[in-house]
């Protein structure tokens, strides 16, 4: 099977050699490393080529790398039900640098990209209603991002008193606790080879 995506992915980058310049196999995955501003043509030939035939586009997800230049990468899992098999494209963008919209390839996109956009802060260029999906009317920054807190910045209740949904600053009745593992109160399913405390106490 391994061969088959080796071939494949050598056909795609001869195929596309400044589109799509590179690609790798892993576990079982073949994995193609295209260009941002090619992306629309890079998905148009998977999409007709017959060597290739990937009619439907699964997903389209981000991953934050605040420690690179680029530090988002934009993912489109893309299924061939002809050919029985799947590849992941793969561009790398950054906050201000936007990735061209592939609603025009696949019309599946225009939610998968709106989720991108409202989770990650991924802006597509020529997106026909990039607009938030998942998160509030006023929500304030992009909670997939590895700079996002993790309590946020509001909390969200409804006030009886009012009869309307209240808004209000993350008010955390506790510090985030370091947990030690070795209470049997604290949550772990792990078997303790030697139980400090029990010792300590002894």
């Amino acid at each position: 099977m391994d061969q088959a995506l080796l071939d494949l992915g050598e056909f795609i980058i001869g195929a596309l050699p400044k589109e799509a310049p590179s690609f790798e196999v892993v576990n079982s995955e073949l994995c193609v490393k295209a260009e941002r501003e090619h992306i629309v043509k890079v998905l148009a030939f998977l999409r007709d080529d017959a060597h290739c035939k990937f009619k439907q586009l699964m997903d389209v997800c981000g991953a934050d790398y605040p420690e690179r230049e680029e530090r988002f990468e934009v993912v489109y899992n893309l299924l061939s039900l002809t050919h029985n098999r799947r590849v992941r494209v793969k561009v790398q963008t950054s906050e201000d640098v936007p990735v061209p919209s592939v609603t025009a390839v696949f019309s599946s996109a225009n939610w998968f990209e709106r989720e991108a956009w409202d989770l990650f802060g991924v802006f597509f260029s020529g997106h026909p209603d990039l607009r938030r999906i998942l998160t509030d009317y006023g929500f304030e920054g992009h909670p997939l991002r590895k700079d996002f807190p993790l309590s946020g910045y509001v909390e969200v209740r409804y006030d009886d008193e009012k009869k309307r949904v209240a808004y209000e600053p993350v008010k955390l009745p506790q510090e985030f606790r370091g947990f030690d593992f070795l209470s049997p109160w604290e949550g772990s399913e792990v078997e303790l080879a030697v139980d400090e405390k029990a010792e300590g106490d002894a």
